[in-house]
């Protein structure tokens, strides 16, 4: 098989797997009263299965291992093999954290600690960031005790930021599946195709997932799912991208998730100079502020899309790839178009 055949190999069977599993699940969830009750902060006005991070995860983790069985993999160095399984082991951790807590409810201490476990494991076996991008002055080495806790936060961080976005139909979802897109395609030009492969099989499963997902949504993925997704794109940035010397490489995960950083990082900023805990839930996220200036639910959603396919159009641009320019013209004038739609459809203040 042709090499980039593997790449649509892994995101078919994804998409495929969800799509056939997801109402398998929805219908096993219901019969057990695994349900999301409306609350406050929830958006959604009647009782939601929110266990549809299992159908992604198991699409994600049966295109992985297809694609290992029939070769796709090739032979891998070994410190690019600890890499790969880093990624692929922890996020089967944080799906099961995320699950765990699905269905019982975890504390937040407890999630961030069994979270920072984790990634501290990941770093160990060469999930690692090594280098940051200094303005003006070029790439900085960095030593082990300061590289472990800059990975632990980006892993840890990353997780959350997509679980704190999930607030929405369809939001996480897609958000996570246009970043998967960009990392693939930027992972295939910097010659990365064993994480193009894991952002390949993401991207199916988050695409597939919204097929239930979407407004008016059928099922939530819950907190199983978004852990998974936010931890694996945020391995896959760190062994696909930020391992490259390039000053724009190492930046380049950063800015393709941008928005969920932008929005985590803006929440905790506002509740601490509000004088609240950075972790009290609120309804301080980007999403939560669309709907209270008017927004439907389908239109801010779709706002924050065209959001996120610009910056990934900014990082497909520096990282070189032919014709980038291109794709950012084309995603500054959808994001124009998505702007003046918000600007018609919000209410005067």
């Amino acid at each position: 098989m042709q090499p980039h055949l593997y790449h649509l190999l892994a995101f078919l069977v994804s998409a495929g797997v969800v799509i056939w599993t997801t109402p398998i699940v929805k219908k096993i969830a219901i019969k057990s009263g695994r349900v999301d009750l409306p609350g406050d902060r929830k958006v959604h006005q009647h009782p939601m299965v929110r266990l549809g991070g299992v159908s992604i995860f198991a699409g994600t983790l049966l295109a992985l291992l297809l694609v290992w069985w029939s070769g796709g993999f090739g032979i891998l160095p070994q410190s690019k093999e600890f890499e790969v399984w880093g990624v692929t082991i922890g996020g089967l951790a944080f799906f099961l954290i995320g699950l765990a807590d699905d269905l019982f409810s975890l504390s937040a201490f407890s999630r961030l600690l069994m979270q920072s476990i984790v990634a501290g494991w990941a770093w160990y076996v060469g999930v690692q960031i090594e280098f940051l991008s200094i303005p003006f002055a070029g790439l900085l080495d960095l030593p082990g005790w300061i590289s472990a806790p800059i990975t632990i936060i980006w892993l840890v961080g990353m997780a959350n930021s997509i679980n704190w976005i999930d607030g929405l139909d369809g939001l996480a979802a897609g958000v996570s599946g246009i970043a998967a897109v960009v990392m693939l395609i930027v992972s295939l030009f910097m010659d990365q195709p064993a994480a193009a492969l894991i952002a390949a099989a993401i991207a199916g499963g988050a695409l597939g997932f919204l097929r239930y997902n979407f407004n008016p949504a059928q099922i939530f993925m819950g907190d199983g799912g978004a852990y998974f997704m936010g931890f694996t794109l945020a391995g896959v940035g760190v062994i696909g991208l930020v391992k490259s010397t390039a000053v724009t490489a190492v930046l380049l995960p950063y800015l393709i998730l941008a928005v969920p950083i932008v929005d985590m990082s803006a929440v905790i900023f506002s509740r601490i100079r509000n004088g609240k805990s950075p972790f009290k839930a609120d309804k301080r996220h980007l999403h939560h502020r669309l709907l209270q200036a008017g927004l439907s639910q389908r239109l801010a959603v779709l706002f924050i899309y065209a959001l996120t396919l610009w910056v990934g159009s900014l990082a497909l641009a520096f990282a070189g790839i032919p014709s980038g320019i291109a794709f950012v013209l084309a995603a500054t004038v959808l994001m124009g178009y998505a702007s003046w739609q918000v600007f018609r459809k919000a209410r005067p203040s």
